[in-house]
Parts: C-alpha cells; sequence; structure tokens
C-alpha cells in the first residue's frame, strides 16, 4: 500500500500515527494509507498567507485568468494519468470526463470571464459612480479587493477533480491562495491533480496546499480574512458551521449538501409526446452516472397520477439494460459505490424507503451479479413507487446517496407544488413539458425552492447539458436543505472570495482609487489626437473636446434616406408638433455617427477598429438649429493577451463620450471600445 501524502507549506508531508486505509471501489483492496497528524496548522495558515495570497493578490485580473487557462491545458495535457487513477474509484470513462476534463473547462470558463470583464488591475470597481452630493462633488463607489486569507475547501469525495477545481478557479480568480481538504476515499486522484499543478511551475508558491487525512483544529485556527466552505453530508456540514471560532471571528462559510432534488413531468405530456421520453431517459441517466453518487442526482421522480404505470415501466425497462461491474469490462455503463461503507449506507437507505415504497427494480443483492470482483462495492439501479407521496415523510427526508429514485404521482399543480416543497430546498429540480404556460407557473410557484432549474423539452433536448450538470457560468447550490450557499455563478462566485468596500470621496479621488476614469473626475489633455496613440501611451482621464457642428434640416432628411427611417418625429412637420417634442428632431443614432464624425481620427494609426458600444441613453432631443459638441475621455484600459508571435499586440479602450447642445446640456451619454494596437508585443 501506497503512502499518501500531504502538500504543506511547500514540502510533501505524511504523520506519524495510525493511518486510515482507503480501499479501490473494484476490489475493497487497500489502495493507499493516508495520515495528517502532526501537521501545523496555524503555521500552514499562516504560510498561505504570506506566501501564496500575497503573490496572487499582486498580480492583476487578467494575469490570474491567463494562469488558470495554462494550468487548465497543463491538465488535459496529463490528463490519462488521472482517468487511470480515477478508474479506482470505479468511475466508467464518462464519469471520469465529467471529472477531470469537466473541472478543467471551469478553469477556461474563469480565465474567459477574467479577459471579457475583468479590469487589467488588483482592485474590481463593482459599479457606476453613485452621486452623493446636489454639485456634484462628493460621490462614492463599490469597489472589491482581495483578502489577505485563505480559502479552505472542504470537499466530498465524489467529485475529487471538478470538487476542486469549481472551487479554486474563483479563488485564485479572487487573489486567494487556498487549503484542500479532499473526501479520504478519493483523496489520492485530488493530491494526483495537486501535483501536477506543482509540477507544473505555472502558480505561485503557497496559493495551493492538500491535507490528506484530517485536518485537525484546522477550523479553529482560521482567522476573519479567511474563509471556508464545504461539500458533504449536511450532518457533517451543520457541525462545521457550528465551529465557535467561526461564529466569534463571522468568518464566511458556504455550505453544499446533497438535497432530495425532483424530477416532473408536466401535466401536459402524453405517453406519446417526446417529452416522455426525455423524462425517462432523464431519470434513468442520472441515477447511473457516477452510480448516483451526485449531489445534483433526481431522488424524486413526480409524474401526473395518469402515467404513473408507464412511466414505472418505462423506467425499469430502461435500467434494466444497465449493465453494473468493472468500467475496465467491455459493455459495462455503471461502476460500483466508492466504498463497502457507502454500499452499506445506501443498502440501509433503501431498506427505510421500502417501508413506503413498492421496490420495481434493483435492490435485491441476492439475484444481482456485477461483471467484476465480487468484493467490490456494487449495488443495481433502484426504482421505487410511492402510491402515496403526501403520507410518507421518509422519501421527501432520506436520500439514499446511489443509483437510486423514487417515482410518485400527483394528482394537480397543488398537489405538486406541495410534494416539491416537502424536500426542503434543493439544489436542482427539472421540469420536463412541452408548455410554456406549465414552466411557467410551476417557476413562480417552487423558484424559491431551488437553486437551479432545468426546463426540459424537445427543442432544449438537442444541446441540454442535463438535469445534473452544474455549469461555471451559473449559482451551484440552493436553499434550505441544500445548505443555504450559492459556488460558482460566473462572477458572482468570485466576489465570495473579496472584500466589498464602499469608498467615499471626489470624483477625481474615487476615480485614482478605482483605476478608472468616472464622470465629474479631473481629465487631462494632449495636442496629439489620443487616436493617434498607441495603447501604452493613452492615459486614463485623457479628454478631447471636439470642435462644433450645427445640426441642419439637410442633415435629417439625407439620414432618413439613407436609413430608411422615416418616423414622424424626424420627417412630419405637423405631427412633430404634436408630439411630446413638439417640433421636429434628429434622429438619435445620426447624433451618434455626427458625434464619431467630431472625434474620429481619419488618418491610419494605432486604431484597429471600434470594438463596440455600451450603455447608450439619449438624454436630449437634438432640434434643427441645435448645436453639439463631444467630451471623449479615457475611461480605462484592458490589455489584451497576445496569443502568437505575429498577432498584432492589442488591448481594448473604452472612451466615455458626453455629447452636449449649445447650451452645454448632456443630449446623448455612451461609452466606445475601440480596438488600439500596443507598441510592445509580449514575445
Amino acid at each position: 500500500m501506497q503512502k499518501l501524502h500531504s502538500y504543506v507549506m511547500g514540502n510533501w508531508y505524511y504523520g506519524k500515527n495510525k493511518p486510515r486505509v482507503t480501499s479501490s471501489a473494484l476490489t475493497n483492496e487497500g489502495l493507499y494509507e493516508l495520515d495528517s497528524s502532526g501537521i501545523d496548522n496555524a503555521a500552514m495558515l499562516e504560510y498561505g498567507r504570506k506566501k501564496g495570497s500575497k503573490a496572487l493578490a499582486s498580480m492583476t485580473f487578467l494575469e490570474r485568468g491567463n494562469m488558470l487557462k495554462e494550468v487548465a491545458k497543463y491538465i488535459l495535457a496529463h490528463k490519462e494519468e488521472l482517468y487511470a487513477l480515477s478508474a479506482q474509484t470505479g468511475a466508467t470513462r464518462v464519469d471520469s470526463w465529467v471529472d477531470i476534463e469537466g473541472g478543467a473547462a471551469t478553469f477556461f470558463n474563469n480565465s474567459g470571464l477574467a479577459n471579457r470583464e475583468l479590469p487589467n488591475e488588483t482592485i474590481w470597481a463593482e459599479d457606476d459612480l453613485i452621486p452623493l452630493s446636489k454639485s456634484g462633488s462628493f460621490a462614492a463607489r463599490h469597489i472589491l479587493t482581495s483578502k489577505p486569507g485563505v480559502a479552505i475547501h472542504i470537499n466530498a469525495y465524489n467529485f475529487p477533480c471538478w470538487g476542486m477545481l469549481e472551487k479554486l478557479a474563483p479563488t485564485w480568480l479572487g487573489g486567494m491562495a487556498a487549503i484542500i481538504k479532499p473526501g479520504s476515499e478519493s483523496a489520492f486522484l485530488t493530491q494526483a491533480m495537486v501535483k501536477m499543478i506543482v509540477e507544473s511551475g505555472l502558480v505561485p508558491e503557497g496559493a495551493i496546499q492538500v491535507v490528506c487525512g484530517s485536518v485537525g483544529n484546522l477550523l479553529d485556527c482560521v482567522d476573519y480574512q479567511d474563509v471556508v466552505t464545504f461539500t458533504g453530508s449536511a450532518k457533517t456540514g451543520h457541525m462545521l458551521r457550528a465551529t465557535d471560532n467561526l461564529i466569534k471571528k463571522s468568518i464566511p462559510f458556504t455550505m453544499e449538501v446533497d438535497s432530495i432534488n425532483c424530477a416532473v413531468l408536466g401535466d401536459d405530456v402524453t405517453i406519446d409526446s417526446p417529452e416522455f421520453k426525455l423524462f425517462v431517459k432523464e431519470v434513468c441517466r442520472e441515477m447511473t452516472i457516477k452510480a448516483g453518487q451526485k449531489c445534483t442526482a433526481i431522488r424524486r421522480a413526480m409524474v401526473p397520477s395518469h402515467l404513473l404505470s408507464e412511466a414505472r415501466d418505462a423506467i425499469k425497462i430502461r435500467l434494466e439494460r444497465i449493465v453494473v461491474g468493472d468500467p475496465s469490462i467491455k459493455d459495462v455503463t455503471m461502476g460500483p459505490l466508492i466504498s463497502q461503507s457507502q454500499l452499506d449506507d445506501v443498502k440501509e437507505k433503501v431498506a427505510l424507503l421500502s417501508h413506503d415504497c413498492e421496490i420495481v427494480t434493483g435492490g435485491d443483492m441476492l439475484n444481482f451479479t456485477p461483471q467484476g470482483s465480487e468484493n467490490g462495492a456494487y449495488f443495481p439501479p433502484t426504482l421505487l413507487v410511492c402510491n402515496e407521496p403526501q403520507a410518507s415523510t421518509t422519501i421527501h427526508d432520506v436520500e439514499a446517496f446511489g443509483p437510486v429514485c423514487t417515482l410518485m404521482p400527483y394528482q394537480d399543480r397543488d398537489s405538486l407544488t406541495e410534494l416539491i416543497a416537502l424536500g426542503k430546498g434543493s439544489l436542482v429540480g427539472s421540469l420536463v413539458t412541452a408548455s410554456g404556460s406549465f414552466a411557467s407557473e410551476m417557476v413562480s410557484r417552487i423558484g424559491h425552492l431551488h437553486g437551479r432549474l432545468h426546463i426540459l423539452n424537445a427543442e432544449s433536448s438537442k444541446e441540454s447539458t442535463g438535469h445534473g450538470s452544474p455549469l461555471p457560468m451559473l449559482i451551484h447550490g440552493g436553499p434550505g436543505r441544500a445548505g443555504g450557499g450559492e459556488e460558482m455563478g460566473g462572477l458572482r462566485g468570485i466576489k465570495h472570495y473579496m472584500q466589498r468596500t464602499a469608498i467615499q470621496g471626489s470624483p477625481t479621488m474615487i476615480a485614482s482609487v478605482g483605476k478608472e476614469w468616472v464622470r465629474g473626475a479631473q481629465t487631462t489633455t494632449d495636442l496629439v489626437h489620443p487616436f493617434k496613440k498607441y495603447f501604452e501611451n493613452i492615459a486614463v482621464g485623457e479628454s478631447l473636446k471636439t470642435a462644433r457642428r450645427t445640426i441642419t434640416e439637410t442633415d435629417i432628411v439625407n439620414f432618413a434616406c439613407l436609413s430608411g427611417d422615416h418616423f414622424y418625429a424626424h420627417m412630419d412637420d405637423i405631427a412633430a408638433k404634436e408630439s411630446m417634442f413638439g417640433q421636429r428632431v434628429a434622429h438619435g443614432y445620426f447624433i451618434i455617427s455626427a458625434a464619431a464624425g467630431l472625434f474620429v481620427e481619419a488618418a491610419p494609426g494605432p486604431v484597429l477598429a471600434n470594438y463596440g458600444m455600451e450603455s447608450l441613453r439619449f438624454v436630449e432631443a437634438v432640434a434643427i438649429g441645435d448645436t453639439i459638441q463631444v467630451v471623449l475621455t479615457c475611461q480605462k484600459k484592458t490589455k489584451k493577451r497576445q496569443k502568437l508571435e505575429e498577432d498584432t499586440p492589442q488591448g481594448v479602450v473604452a472612451w466615455d463620450v458626453e455629447v452636449t447642445n449649445q447650451h452645454g446640456n448632456p443630449v446623448a451619454l455612451y461609452t466606445i471600445l475601440t480596438l488600439v494596437a500596443r507598441e510592445k508585443g509580449d514575445f
């Protein structure tokens, strides 16, 4: 048996006490010994803060995002090593793909978020300027800064790779180091991935540590700048959340625990509808992927009462085609549970459920012959039916964390709503329906009970990622029994690892702090037109005031002919006088075009393209005879990564555009983005 070392304070460590043994899910033979005794938890935390978090916080968001991308590429280049280890957990190739490559995908997704949405700075200005005074000299803005603490991630055994990476991506983007505590049964796979990341040399020293075994008094050592996340059983989660030190120091604790998730067949569906087959397929798939060991698996399947027998028979037939055994054996489609102890737990839970239910298929270990070692933790896909679900509490409270699901009927939408609510909060629910009105009504009824709702029909089934697939751009969590937390969720997930602070002061001071120019802040000018400058030479706050242009009737008529926009307010003198404007006015889009004509530099130069326009507002109408002028100000700059040496190095400059009339009043406000060449490349 191999000793599974922890990686702490830059070294691989193994304890000296009696180790815990983890065994193969396929044969029950011992694989690894885990012993983390003797680790100085206080020193480990301080190492993460002083080394890892300090280094990450000094990097810009784009640098952190690029780091994630490179790490993901490194993992995929070495993925077969991880697949080989994953097989010992009982995972099929498909199961391992979700865990390993799905985990890497969360890094790619967060890297893309950083490059598209986040500044090339260490401070994140979260919102627009908030005026606090009449003259505008006093204002506020919320900013986000990295916490100098460490994020402690206590993970479950079922997704040893994805479970770590989906938390690690927003943690690192937020600028925090992490300490990983994987589930002991599959810690060898997590440890192998950590070792891979460390050996890549792509992350700062101290950015990641892993404890294989017990964490001892770790939660008693954390401080108020640290963060704790937990994935696992509700019982363990509630115990950890009640740690005195966490409460005393108001330490953020995010909990994501297993819930009694449901899938609902809509009352509009008939046995001949494609949605009926989709429902059966989705239930069976969620029961058998990872042998049902998913926090998002379907545990309760609800169908209209008149379709109960048809649904039961269809699911039974499909489940009986599943071949259970060692995934290395040809034709095996579902592997074992993670361990013998988990097998015993599932048996016990099925026995409890069977008091209120009929076992339709599975459950009987005597007549079950898996393909593989007889000592493996194999359990057959098991479908139960509860004919009176309102009268049972067990089916809504007890979860068999394996390939087990309970089918139950509902009479109408009121009874369906009551059934779903008996689950006391879920990570995810599915509505399988072709009816928009059914989906709309049920979402309004049960949305508050779920972190995510998956609506499946014939159209979405072509590309749906499925009921049980959390995605990095969506929140993963749920209310009540599900733990009350939110993970991932795109930009929302990053903010969990940062401190939000309201900054008050003058616009100029707020611009200085937030590294972005805001309206009302001081500007600078230059004799050289900003569109003649390379990216590096443009200063944030640099401003250009243009010449003026008087709008004529000819302008309006020509633009109408060119665009085809003959709206009455522009072209019908009588109707325009009776309108809210009281006279003919210029097209808003003509004003934008005329403004561009005032500030654009026509000659070739570093500006490569107009990249887009944001937040356009027409503030005041422009009439015939009005005169417009433009103030163009560099709001912020974002350096784009140069992928290839032959590519033109470039960045995106966001320009605040204020178009005013002859009275100095704004008539249009917006932001334009220009793609600007950089003078120096990355190679």
